[in-house]
């Protein structure tokens, strides 16, 4: 069994983004050369996640507008993490909200995906650099 391990920095320069990072995590599968296994993508950060879904303009609105109903970043006295100083209380909601991680199977060197799903990075409290995990394991 091989291994491959790689970090994906991102620079979101707003506080809230969805970025198909499908590409990119493609490019890490070509570089480890394996044909067979699984392959894993995490967010390194308690305020950011990954997630699988269709790459659809107003789906990605649909989830902004869902996730700030649910978990709304003002006031900020609505969060007791806010007491500590930080402003990102709601942060922290919408990435357990949206997930930490993904797997997907690894089917003759290619992501072996359903119709129309692509991984994304979802960012909730950006201007400032953060980095993905990409681990596929496999032959």
């Amino acid at each position: 069994m091989n291994s491959y391990r790689k970090e994906l920095w991102f620079d979101i320069p707003t506080r809230r983004e969805f970025r198909n990072i499908t590409p990119e995590i493609s490019d890490c599968l070509r570089e480890s050369e394996i044909k067979e296994g699984l392959l894993l993508v995490n967010a390194m950060h308690i305020t950011a996640s990954v997630f699988i879904n269709d790459d659809e303009t107003g789906l990605h609105n649909d989830f902004e507008r869902w996730l700030e109903d649910l978990a709304p970043h003002e006031p900020l006295s609505l969060y007791q993490h806010n007491l500590t100083g930080e402003d990102n209380g709601d942060a922290h909601i919408k990435r357990t909200l949206m997930g930490r991680e993904v797997i997907v199977a690894v089917t003759k060197g290619e992501l072996d995906f359903g119709p129309w799903e692509q991984i994304f990075y979802g960012e909730f409290d950006g201007r400032r650099r953060k980095r993905i995990l990409v681990k596929i394991i496999g032959e």
